[in-house]
């Protein structure tokens, strides 16, 4: 069963495209605790993205994706599997996502039509698991630079794109740690939250991470497969992969009590209601929408997503 987490959304219209940024906050964690797919449900759904999680319950282990808020970081080793380097998710935020890569790890999409959903970037951090051991070596991995700090060692993500089932010919590289220069004082293990931007993969139903490292032992990668992120762009296109202009949604009154009145530049020919949990409570189908109907709802807050993926929140009272 897939259960549906809440995301915040903020919204950013420009000139030559539309964003919403999408954020964990909305996801309910007990304070310094994670999610780790426990409860089976076999990860975490959103408006547009699916995280998925793989949990045995034989032995109380995970891959794929957590949620979490934990702030440790200073404990080395396993125990702490689940915090940022950073100590929050990005800009202090309390949650964010982290993901302890078997083999891989994907992020799967919902495309729509007309207008096709992309990831614009995201933020990304190091763990506390992996950046420690990078940095001061454990009983599995070895400290990055080695005893005189010239060793040329790096952990790198790879971000690779899937369209109905067809690998993009394009990839993302994002170093997590580089040790390779030649000025050792150039070296570095990322210990903050750093956009990266992924833009160049196009329009995907699905990304698939991978890690590689330059300490590899003989039953693979020693370096800790993990790393954290926060703060997912979702940019509107177009089917052939070109950024549009998409124009607010307008919506009145707010709050309302009865009804809601629409105004876009385009027909709208479906609206989707949504609670705070992310859960859908209604679809409307019609050929040019302009009146919603909400007096059947508990007095709150609710979002409404529409054909244009147009996303506003509103108020019923």
């Amino acid at each position: 069963m897939k259960l549906i987490y809440s995301l915040f959304f903020v919204c950013f219209i420009h000139s030559l495209q539309a964003q919403i940024l999408f954020t964990f906050e909305g996801t309910e964690i007990e304070q310094d605790s994670f999610l780790n797919g426990s409860d089976e449900s076999g990860g975490f759904a959103f408006l547009n993205f699916f995280l998925p999680n793989d949990y045995n319950t034989e032995f109380m282990s995970w891959s794929g994706w957590a949620l979490t808020n934990d702030t440790d970081n200073t404990t080395p080793g396993f125990s702490n599997q689940y915090s940022s380097i950073v100590g929050s998710g990005h800009n202090n935020s309390s949650n964010y996502a982290t993901t302890f890569v078997n083999g891989q790890t994907t992020i799967d999409m919902t495309v729509t039509t007309p207008f096709t959903d992309i990831i614009g970037g995201f933020q990304i951090s190091n763990s506390t698991y992996a950046y420690l051991s990078m940095l001061e070596g454990d009983a599995f991995a070895k400290k990055f630079g080695g005893e005189t700090g010239n060793d040329p060692d790096f952990f790198l993500l790879t971000i690779k794109g899937i369209y109905q089932g067809e690998e993009k010919p394009d990839s993302v590289n994002f170093y997590l740690a580089d040790y390779r220069f030649e000025d050792n004082a150039m070296d570095y293990i990322l210990d903050e939250w750093e956009s990266v931007n992924i833009e160049i993969l196009g329009v995907v139903d699905q990304l698939v991470f991978t890690l590689s490292s330059s300490d590899v032992g003989q039953f693979g990668m020693n370096t800790p497969a993990y790393f954290c992120i926060d703060d997912l762009q979702l940019e509107f296109t177009s089917g052939n992969d070109e950024i549009v202009s998409v124009t607010p949604l307008l919506i009145s009154p707010n709050p309302t009590t009865h009804g809601l009145t629409l105004k876009s530049d385009h027909a709208l020919d479906q609206v989707e209601i949504y609670n705070m949990q992310g859960i859908k409570l209604n679809t409307l189908v019609g050929n040019d929408i302009k009146k919603v109907d909400v007096s059947g709802l508990s007095p709150g807050s609710y979002f409404l997503k529409t054909s244009l993926n147009q996303i506003t929140r509103f108020i019923k009272i």
